[in-house]
């Protein structure tokens, strides 16, 4: 508990939190004590978050974190936070049929909502329900690229890259626009012909793009 006195609820309140976040600054306080409840931490004059959850505010004084991890997935998407992902957020998703990821599955998702100053939130279905191309993605092999080179093969219609590669390969291929990109084929020597295409493809004209594409499948045939 901490007696330090508070005028007013933490502009966080019933907002998403995650370990570290610093959700109140006991300094700026004044006229009111505080207790501190399940999930929080104090070092100082920071009250910090130490699990995910929603952080709760009950009059007249007391603080905790409600934790989310049996109704959220958080999810790095290489963004300055976290996103949350909601169980329910995936196509005939139900209380009863909430599915199970180990640490470090890969999820094709969208975000359904990003403002600022709060974690994204990802949806693994379309805006009818549907999980359309959305959820994990298995086996295969998935590589870092620029932002730049994601829009470039998510164009439509398609990158004249991937358009030589499909005409000559069999493969799947997801791509983010946080610059992650996902390939998968029957053989890993494609994957990685595909991967290394993908990589050196950037700073290439649609011209040159067919020319190396033509010139690596040459040399595996």
């Amino acid at each position: 508990m901490e007696s330090k006195p508070s005028n007013s609820p933490s502009s966080l309140v019933d907002q998403h939190v995650f370990p570290g976040d610093v959700v109140l600054d006991l300094s700026k306080m004044t006229n009111q004590t505080i207790k501190l409840g399940s999930g929080l931490r104090q070092d100082g004059d920071a009250i910090s978050a130490m699990k995910a959850g929603k952080l709760r505010f009950a009059k007249p004084n007391k603080y905790w974190v409600e934790s989310s991890h049996k109704r959220n997935f958080l999810v790095d998407i290489k963004g300055p936070t976290l996103a949350f992902l909601p169980v329910l957020a995936f196509e005939g998703g139900t209380r009863r049929n909430i599915p199970k990821f180990e640490m470090g599955t890969l999820l094709y998702a969208r975000v359904v909502m990003a403002n600022t100053g709060m974690n994204p939130e990802l949806a693994c279905m379309d805006a009818t329900g549907k999980a359309a191309e959305f959820g994990p993605l298995k086996d295969g092999y998935m590589f870092e690229s620029t932002t730049g080179l994601s829009r470039m093969l998510l164009k439509s219609p398609p990158c004249p890259l991937l358009e030589t590669l499909g005409k000559k390969l069999a493969f799947e291929i997801a791509v983010g626009l946080n610059g992650r990109v996902w390939v998968n084929a029957s053989s890993p020597s494609i994957i990685i012909l595909v991967a290394n295409s993908i990589m050196k493809s950037e700073s290439l004209s649609p011209v040159q793009q067919k020319i190396m594409v033509d010139n690596l499948l040459q040399r595996v045939q």
